[in-house]
């Protein structure tokens, strides 16, 4: 992320999703439609034209949907979930990422908005690490630190893509990403074969399997970057959050983590019950300030990760995963401007819910290690699972 100053704003509690972003909300099934018209069918999907990078190479985007009103679009660029759309209470399609309309905003844009993120996501302290006894120098991409993989991460190179129908059935399709992460990549040992699987489930669920196997130990630790917004535009302050977990890791300056974990308890970081996440936002508390509200690992405490509301539109997503930790982002770095169908995007208009090892593993003695060893294969699992609350009156 690109650190800018920002001036503290207040949260203001109320209406802030305007007519004219429900009626945007409604179009846009047909939008999408219209995005993929003249596209080629691809297996189970739709494979179209996402027009192309700076150096002239195409790319391509993937779609499909589940038959019950959900549809996925995968980009080749940065395994890019480029939109995300599922109905709210009253049926009406929400496409719930950020993002743009071609390959070139996401090349020229910050944020990282939707892409797979490796070799290891967050940050690496001092841009170095040392593994079986050699030390390895990364790109200082975030100040000092290595932060997503560096200057050309998964994020920023081009991954195959494959649809087909999903082994459980039902309706389910799947977006297989997959990639060779050469030896010596951004400066990390070992050939590395990655698989990013996207499964779009009949019941509205988005599973993640990231799988990895290397010829060399080196440290992995693989994300995706998705800004979530379950009105679909507009600010992400009055969405509602409970993040399962009663520790959090404190970070420096730097928003890198030190290694010490802190108790949750009366701290504004405290989400174990449900509340706004611009209730606390702005509260005197010096980890807010260090990284301009809430950039930070919470340790989780078991598979269900966290449960993210939005009032406006009665869409809720629960984060199921069996990684230890989740980056709890409020997009405070995001500046204003323009997003995919005419949208606009803000500062602290999403949150992100990045699912991971602990970030500065490789510096912090006893979090969880991110090495994998030689032949040894990596697979885990992260899901966000949709549904509809009932109005309540």
């Amino acid at each position: 992320r690109v650190f800018k100053s920002h001036q503290p704003r207040q949260y203001q509690p109320g209406p802030t999703f305007h007519r004219e972003e429900k009626n945007m909300a409604k179009k846009v099934m047909q939008a999408i439609d219209s995005s993929s018209a003249g596209g080629m069918e691809a297996g189970c999907g739709v494979r179209f034209s996402f027009g192309s990078l700076s150096d002239g190479r195409p790319v391509q985007a993937v779609r499909v949907d589940n038959g019950a009103g959900a549809c996925l679009t995968v980009l080749e660029y940065g395994a890019v979930i480029q939109s995300l759309v599922v109905p709210d209470r009253n049926g009406d399609p929400v496409d719930v990422v950020l993002g743009y309309d071609t390959a070139a905003e996401y090349e020229k844009n910050d944020g990282y908005l939707g892409a797979a993120i490796g070799r290891v996501g967050n940050r690496i302290g001092g841009a170095a690490f040392s593994l079986d006894g050699k030390t390895y120098q990364l790109a200082k991409n975030d100040g000092d630190n290595t932060l997503h993989g560096g200057w050309k991460g998964f994020d920023k190179q081009m991954w195959s893509l494959e649809a087909r129908e999903a082994p459980e059935g039902g309706g389910a399709k799947q977006i297989v990403c997959s990639r060779v992460s050469p030896d010596g990549e951004e400066n990390y040992p070992g050939t590395l074969q990655v698989t990013v699987t996207y499964t779009l489930t009949r019941d509205k669920s988005l599973r993640i399997d990231y799988e990895a196997l290397s010829d060399k130990d080196t440290p992995v630790n693989l994300t995706n970057h998705s800004y979530f917004n379950l009105s679909g535009a507009g600010t992400a302050l009055d969405h509602t959050l409970q993040v399962f977990a009663e520790r959090f890791c404190e970070n420096d300056e730097a928003c890198l983590p030190t290694g010490v974990l802190l108790d949750v308890e009366g701290t504004p970081f405290d989400f174990r019950q449900e509340k706004p996440v611009g209730r606390d936002i702005g509260e005197d508390h010096i980890q807010l300030k260090r990284a301009g509200g809430y950039d930070h690992n919470y340790c989780l405490a078991g598979k269900r990760a966290a449960v993210l509301y939005s009032p406006q539109t009665g869409i809720e997503m629960t984060t199921y995963t069996d990684l230890p930790g989740m980056q709890v982002y409020t997009a405070n770095f995001i500046t204003r401007r323009p997003g995919k169908r005419g949208t606009v995007m803000d500062y602290r208009g999403a949150v992100c819910l990045e699912t991971q090892l602990y970030p500065n593993a490789m510096q912090c003695w006893g979090f969880p290690s991110p090495v994998l060893r030689a032949g040894r294969k990596l697979h885990s699992t992260t899901c966000y699972s949709f549904r509809v609350r009932p109005l309540q009156f």
